[in-house]
């Protein structure tokens, strides 16, 4: 009988136990600590890589160009770090964005902020060149690179732009991110953004493009120096070309459309934007709006409407050049040119009309306008006979001119002389203004007392401390062209005063109103005493020293000053509602001449100034 033998167990070693609930779970951390490490190293490269957050986009808040306006709405001067205006969609032409896509970025309106086919055709050509001359970049790319990197060619900035223009996409809608582009991009000569770009190159609004100019923009992102329509011409012809066949084979326009706008040459700017002859009234202008709102204009992006009327601006200038030029010859030293100011008031309304502050404002900034204070000789004399009459003088009251000496309070004697060192008796107030004698003027002051001339030159805007004796008689206060100007005033308007004004209002980029003058009158004598002063100016240009300032049409009068020494010459004077003050002399005090006086030197360049501009409105 056979005998079985027992089974054999397997040589292998120990029976495998079935997984459990313990192996599970273990699992499951693993996997979950392999995800977490993976994720923390993801979340440090991308912490390392420094990637900016794109809440500045959805916030598109950019510097603007602050603009401001000469009194009929032309632009004469630019504020600005970046010379740019935001403008919406709506105020651009349908074509202007459609432009931009055809030539940048045609598949704009189907990828998700990144085209690979882009991406991948760069890569390609990159590796063939050996180099990073194409980027592939997507209009949305570009966005981001503008806003949020800076603009070096490297593989690591690349990626990073890649990553936010897929945010970006995400978050913002095509129209929004066409809005920001065609707003911040760089278009050359200074100009970012659309609207800055048509005004630098066409002198136009982008509002009032054509196709032609509006493809000539569309070609200057990929090279704005090289594509300039301004410097190169055949280049930008070229390039404008490409936009238009582009725009044609896109369905934006037709293909004769294409040919029209490209055999139609556009009015290109050539005029360089600069202060040139207005330099003086915009410095004034760009000091003062800073002081209104606080800030530095820079980056405000604020219209500024002031009351320059360039023609005048211009003529006053000629009228200063050719003022100092004809002094320096008669001193048969031209290299010692004196220098000279002008300004220019409508008097009743305040609006301050031109401001010339000297010879040559690319020379010479210094603006006597406004800053220089010199001695304003015998043109305050005015303002001390205006208080003698509102104290009842009248202008056939008599005046004693005869020799006087006044004990100072240091017990010195003042023996003040007239200009000619003559006496004359027995003298109207009338004769005294006309003839500008100081003995009279100083006895007019004894009687109206010093302190109620203070008052009336404070009333009519004098900012400078006035001396507190007789010596003001003379005119021994250092004023402002600007200020003396305006004091003025209340003989053209019937005894009201009002403060000039350069601005007329301030608006925000959007259209609000953040300043608008307001013209406060005082009146600060009587319509009858302005009324016979008046006419006692009129008597001045026509019989007394103010003769050389005669030969307008219609009513016109004023005052001449001379300083002493003859160091500062005036004249001030008007022709219907319009006032206009010149004065003449060296910025180092000296003596212009003994020839030289308010008569010879100020009033012929007040004469010449009005005469070129009567009847202008």
């Amino acid at each position: 009988m056979a005998v079985s033998s027992a089974p054999k167990r397997p040589a292998s070693g120990k029976r495998k136990k079935p997984l459990n609930e313990k192996h599970v779970i273990g699992f499951v951390f693993g996997v979950g600590g392999l995800i977490t490490l993976f994720l923390g190293i993801l979340l440090l490269g991308l912490y390392q890589l420094d990637i900016p957050g794109i809440r500045n986009v959805s916030h598109y808040q950019p510097p603007q160009t602050t603009l401001i306006y000469d009194r009929h709405g032309v632009v004469v001067d630019r504020v600005f770090t970046q010379n740019r205006i935001v403008i919406g969609l709506d105020r651009m032409p349908p074509l202007l964005p459609k432009a931009f896509v055809a030539a940048e970025d045609g598949r704009f309106y189907e990828h998700q902020g990144l085209d690979f086919f882009s991406v991948l055709r760069a890569l390609i050509n990159n590796l063939r060149q050996g180099g990073k001359s194409q980027g592939g970049s997507t209009i949305t790319q570009q966005v981001a690179k503008g806003l949020l990197l800076t603009p070096e060619k490297t593989y690591l900035r690349k990626f990073k732009e890649a990553i936010l223009a897929w945010r970006i996409d995400r978050m913002l809608s095509k129209d929004e991110i066409i809005y920001i582009y065609l707003n911040h991009i760089y278009l050359g000569d200074g100009a970012y953004g659309v609207e800055a770009a048509a005004q630098t190159y066409f002198a136009k609004h982008a509002s009032e493009l054509n196709i032609g100019e509006i493809a000539l923009l569309a070609g200057l992102p990929q090279a704005p120096s090289r594509y300039s329509p301004i410097d190169h011409w055949e280049k930008a012809h070229t390039r404008q070309r490409y936009v238009l066949n582009r725009m044609a084979a896109d369905g934006y326009i037709s293909e004769s459309e294409a040919l029209a706008a490209y055999n139609i040459a556009p009015k290109l700017n050539r005029e360089k934007t600069a202060a040139g002859d207005n330099g003086y009234y915009l410095q004034v202008v760009r000091k003062r709006a800073e002081q209104m709102i606080g800030t530095s204009l820079v980056s405000a992006g604020l219209r500024i409407y002031t009351n320059l009327d360039q023609r005048l601006q211009l003529e006053g200038q000629r009228a200063v050049q050719a003022g100092v030029r004809a002094i320096a010859a008669r001193s048969n030293n031209k290299q010692l040119q004196p220098e000279a100011a002008l300004v220019v008031l409508e008097a009743c309304s305040g609006r301050l009309r031109a401001l010339v502050g000297g010879s040559d404002f690319g020379k010479t900034p210094f603006n006597r306008a406004v800053q220089a204070r010199r001695p304003a000789g015998s043109v305050f004399k005015p303002l001390i006979y205006s208080v003698a009459l509102e104290k009842g003088w009248q202008p056939n009251t008599v005046i004693n001119d005869e020799p006087i000496s006044i004990t100072g309070a240091d017990g010195t004697p003042w023996r003040p002389k007239n200009f000619s060192g003559r006496h004359h008796g027995q003298v109207s107030l009338k004769t005294s203004l006309i003839h500008s004698y100081n003995i009279p003027a100083i006895k007019t002051m004894q009687y109206t007392g010093v302190k109620a001339v203070h008052r009336f030159a404070a009333s009519v805007g004098l900012s400078s401390e006035m001396p507190p004796d007789l010596s003001l008689a003379l005119g021994a206060v250092d004023v402002s062209p600007l200020e003396m100007s305006a004091a003025y005033e209340p003989y053209v308007c019937e005894g009201s005063w009002v403060q000039p004004t350069l601005i007329e209002k301030i608006q925000t980029h959007d259209g609000k109103t953040i300043y608008q003058h307001r013209a406060e009158h005082s009146a600060v004598m009587s319509p009858r005493n302005a009324a016979v002063m008046k006419s006692l100016l009129v008597d001045v240009v026509r019989q007394g020293t103010g003769r050389r300032a005669s030969g307008l049409p219609g009513v016109s009068g004023g005052k001449t000053g001379t300083s002493d020494d003859n160091r500062d010459a005036w004249f001030i004077g008007f022709q219907g509602d319009r006032i206009a003050g010149v004065w003449v002399g060296h910025d180092r005090n000296q003596s212009l001449g003994s020839t030289e006086n308010g008569g010879r030197t100020a009033a012929p360049i007040w004469l010449d100034f009005m005469q070129r501009t009567y009847g202008w409105q």
